[in-house]
């Protein structure tokens, strides 16, 4: 009995040793496909054959597990023993790294065997994928990994990866220790290997490039891991902020959103390539341009059919979309890029306005979390239906390695924060969502920030009052600065209409005063002079909340204890904040920019406030789950700015994305944290979310908000 006794709790301990303590993350990943047979191995080959070869990680970890498919198999698929190592240095050949050369080698020291369910074999049903074992094994970031099998017999059909623009190598015999294969055959494609995570630390994500060849890499160099993703992986690896965040490439060459190609449609493989990934917390998703070239390279289509396509591939964005977020995944939508002069498609022009009709759904309905827009990026501006001669690998459809480049650059790193993705409350609608509440409300009325050429201050009210109706927020509070209208008495319009919409007013204080700056006394007075101004405007309604201008509530505990006893002697009740993202400091750039009609810039400007906000939704909802275990209602601070109105109903969908469910602020301060703010003859309690961490010494989690970092410098004039 004693060897049965063993193997149990051999396989207990292989088992537990990814206990639910472990965070695992994709560090590299291939789609899979049933190989074609220009692409397949013959079947001697794998006849006792070991296949080795190398994939090129993202992100490192202590702890690897690999993931082996039968996906496309009709038959059993028997891996006799698979082992991971490093790969050895390349010193048979000092020009190995700069001529992209693979060896065959590896350094035998870090040899490591890979078992499933304690078992050094495994056999994989038809139609199937395992997850191998966690294995202790140092794997560095952007490192190379070797990963070697065996076959005692070879497969009907086999599943795979063509376009792995990296060599593997086959051998007969069962050589999966050996350190040299000099004498294997050479192939430029994977086999059988769908995914390698890494256990990381609780900040890290992963990021799946969904796509097709422009994805997948084909022009890119051999064994130079120089595809867009590659490029966007080294970015992300450069960047403190971002180190934590993999990229899992899943290109298909030939790939299409509705019919199946090489490989399957992208609606098809959605769950295997996308939801099924480790970590997986946001997706890319170029794809489109083979959906259009197939549906004319042999002869051109009517109007109508024309027509039909665009709408069938609209909806397959709105359901990858739908998809995505019902599994709390960030989803970020890319332009199609040009593509005439393709010698393959041979696109017209009905072809091409129907490339231009869905990149500018993609960049203006609002569906996508965030937008990149690679056809801006890769197009001739003289000839914009084509590519960028410089970026064009010479098929007029694939970019070159340069035009790579330009695409992983030009990815702006602010969609992906630094924050702890996998700790975090889930971003997904479902058990507790009703939780997710939020009060919106808005400072500096009438007015915040310079007006951008040919807007008007009821303008921006007029777009922000739009949305906000639109999104069914309820009686959203603008908070007053009286001296404002005494400024410019044409502004009382912003006032107007905003009270016409039904939403109500409250306090800012006259003059936008800094309590911190000045007496207890001049700041109530201050208080007291505005209230004319709402009481002329709200007449009988209840306009007694007060906002703090700066957020200052008093730098002594005197003065603050003695404005909380004139607020409540006054009836009113402080309009807290527990949200925010600085959104004011895009308003001041905007203006900039759009005086400057400088296009790029403004670009920057929309990606880095989305991209912002939401990670200003996983930064304040850590906080409150450290602090009590829950979501409290949040209260979002914003401001009435061009900038704003003009991102407000993106903004609005974000959040409905995340969960929220849009309450009054008399709502939101109904929950006991906000005890303090309500009943003024409360001692006073915690200004913030992070006064409360700082209060029980509990350590901020990291912020990767964008906030402004470069916007003071976008578009000064010289």
């Amino acid at each position: 009995m004693r060897p049965i006794v063993a193997t149990l709790v051999f396989l207990c301990a292989a088992i537990g040793a990814g206990n639910a303590e472990d965070h695992w993350v994709g560090s590299w990943a291939a789609s899979q496909q049933l190989v074609e047979p220009r692409n397949s191995l013959p079947q001697d080959d794998l006849r006792d054959a070991t296949l080795r070869q190398v994939v090129h990680l993202s992100i490192g970890g202590a702890q690897l597990r690999i993931h082996v498919s039968n996906r496309y198999g009709t038959a059993p698929l028997h891996i006799t023993s698979l082992h991971v190592a490093k790969p050895a240095a390349a010193t048979s050949h000092p020009d190995a790294e700069e001529l992209h050369i693979a060896l065959p080698r590896i350094d035998a020291s870090s040899d490591k065997a890979i078992t499933f369910s304690g078992r050094a074999d495994v056999i994989i049903p038809a139609g199937a994928d395992f997850v191998s074992d966690p294995v202790a094994f140092p794997a560095e970031a952007l490192s190379d990994l070797v990963i070697t099998l065996h076959l005692d017999q070879p497969p009907a059909d086999q599943t795979g990866h063509p376009g792995s623009r990296a060599t593997s190598y086959v051998v007969h015999g069962d050589r999966v220790s050996a350190a040299d294969l000099g004498d294997a055959k050479k192939v430029e494609h994977w086999y059988f290997v769908s995914e390698v995570d890494v256990s990381a630390p609780s900040q890290a994500a992963a990021i799946v490039t969904l796509g097709d060849s422009i994805t997948d890499g084909h022009g890119a160099t051999t064994n130079g891991n120089d595809r867009w993703p590659d490029v966007l992986a080294r970015r992300l690896q450069a960047d403190a902020a971002t180190r934590s965040i993999a990229v899992l490439n899943h290109g298909i060459g030939g790939n299409r959103l509705l019919t199946d190609g090489l490989g399957p449609n992208a609606l098809a493989r959605f769950d295997h390539d996308v939801l099924a990934q480790a970590g997986v917390r946001y997706l890319i998703v170029l794809e489109g341009v083979n959906d259009l070239g197939m549906a004319t390279r042999t002869a051109e289509i009517t109007k109508e059919e024309h027509e039909a396509l665009v709408r069938r591939l609209l909806s397959a964005y709105d359901q990858i979309i739908t998809r995505a977020h019902a599994h709390g995944i960030r989803v970020i939508g890319a332009t199609i890029l040009p593509f005439v002069g393709s010698g393959f498609y041979h696109p017209g022009p009905p072809t091409d306005a129907d490339r231009q009709t869905i990149n500018d759904w993609i960049r203006t309905s609002g569906r996508f979390d965030a937008v990149i827009d690679f056809d801006k990026l890769t197009r001739d501006p003289e000839h914009p239906e084509r590519l960028l001669p410089v970026y064009d690998l010479g098929d007029h459809l694939h970019p070159s390695p340069a035009g790579y480049a330009a695409m992983g650059q030009a990815v702006p790193l602010t969609l992906f924060g630094a924050t702890t993705h996998a700790a975090a409350p889930s971003k997904q609608p479902g058990p507790g969502a009703a939780d997710l509440r939020m009060a919106i409300t808005f400072d500096d009325l009438p007015a915040h920030s310079a007006l951008p050429p040919g807007e008007t201050r009821t303008g921006v009210a007029s777009k922000i009052l739009s949305a906000l109706q639109d999104a069914h927020v309820p009686a959203v509070y603008g908070f007053v600065n009286g001296q404002r209208l005494e400024q410019q008495p044409a502004d009382k319009a912003v006032l107007q209409a905003w009270r016409k919409a039904g939403y109500p007013l409250g306090n800012h204080s006259w003059s936008h005063m800094d309590l911190n700056q000045n007496t207890a006394e001049a700041f109530a007075a201050d208080v007291q002079h505005n209230e004319p101004v709402l009481n002329q405007w709200m007449k009988d309604e209840d306009w007694h909340w007060f906002r703090f201008p700066f957020l200052r509530e008093g730098d002594t505990p005197e003065k603050s204890a003695g404005i909380r006893t004139f607020l409540a002697q006054h009836g009113y009740k402080i309009a807290a904040v527990t949200m925010s993202f600085a959104d004011y400091q895009w308003n001041e750039p905007y203006a900039r920019c759009k005086a400057n009609g400088d296009d790029k810039a403004l670009a920057s400007l929309e990606t880095s406030y989305l991209a912002s906000a939401d990670d200003a939704i996983t930064y304040y909802r850590e906080l409150s789950h450290s602090l009590y275990g829950r979501d409290i209602p949040y209260v979002l601070l914003m401001h009435i700015g061009a900038f704003d109105a003009k991102m407000l109903p993106r903004l609005l969908k974000l959040y409905e994305t995340r969960g929220f469910k849009f309450v009054t602020l008399g709502e939101a301060e109904s929950d006991e944290f906000y005890r303090q703010d309500m009943d003024l003859r409360q001692p006073a309690g915690f200004k913030t979310l992070e006064s409360a961490m700082a209060e029980r010494h509990l350590q901020l989690p990291a912020h990767g908000t964008s906030a402004a970092y470069h916007l003071e410098e976008l578009c000064r004039r010289q």
